[in-house]
């Protein structure tokens, strides 16, 4: 039997356990997965994610700026085989540190999680039918745009976001939280606020969870110090675009 056959089984068994009797925090634990992910899962909590987020089998949904892709895989098993994952990255973040992050997408994906695309697109523009995605996550990436290009950037983005979901659908927003008046963009953090309000302002309706937060974090040194990395105070929020009939209201 050839290699990739196998591994697709694998993923359909894995798939299987975190959608039925089993849950994706036991799939989470498979060996499957990279020690390097199973590590980092202490900190990211993506199971408990998921739950809040309402993300389960059979949907379509997007890693927004998935990077290396962490949540591509997390999102690959909660979805199961019957659902589908697009791998979503623009140009830039495939092209940083000497293409770091296509590298190490490509290797994630060689042979294995057959339910996931790439989507190589601009985040503003996927490229995706309006009204066609289940749920959109992304981690740790709001602030980027925001701080790297903008705020009129980050609109555009999250509007984009909106227009492709469903009625109903749900966009699951992860970032570093940062002290007001603070040098945030220096600190590679974001205000809470200020995600809401990109949020509010595209229609959703928001609402959030603690799940991520870490009150030893003070906010005032940057996520990629020893002694915070990984356990930076996040905030989580769930992004719910109306259904037709509040759309209509």
């Amino acid at each position: 039997m050839k290699a990739l056959t196998v591994l697709t089984m694998v993923l359909v068994v894995i798939s299987g356990c975190a959608s039925s009797g089993g849950s994706l925090d036991t799939a989470l634990k498979n060996r499957d997965r990279a020690q390097a992910d199973r590590d980092r899962d202490a900190g990211r909590k993506p199971a408990q994610v998921i739950q809040f987020l309402g993300i389960g089998e059979g949907m379509t949904v997007i890693d927004m700026i998935a990077a290396s892709g962490y949540y591509t895989e997390v999102l690959s098993l909660a979805v199961g085989p019957s659902g589908k994952v697009y791998a979503q990255n623009p140009a830039s973040v495939l092209q940083y540190r000497n293409g770091a992050n296509e590298k190490a997408l490509a290797a994630r994906l060689n042979g294995r999680l057959a339910n996931v695309e790439r989507l190589d697109a601009e985040t503003n523009d996927m490229g995706l039918p309006p009204n066609s995605i289940d749920a959109v996550v992304t981690a740790l990436n709001l602030h980027d745009i925001y701080n790297g290009m903008g705020a009129a950037a980050a609109q555009e983005a999250v509007n984009a976001v909106f227009e492709i979901l469903k009625p109903g659908g749900v966009f699951g927003v992860i970032d570093h939280a940062g002290n007001p008046g603070a040098n945030n963009e220096g600190m590679h953090r974001m205000e809470e606020q200020q995600a809401e309000q990109l949020l509010t302002r595209a229609g959703f309706e928001i609402e959030s969870s603690p799940l991520l937060r870490n009150p030893n974090d003070t906010r005032n040194i940057g996520v990629f110090f020893p002694q915070i990395r990984g356990n930076t105070d996040r905030f989580l929020i769930r992004a719910t675009k109306p259904s037709v009939s509040a759309q209509g209201d």
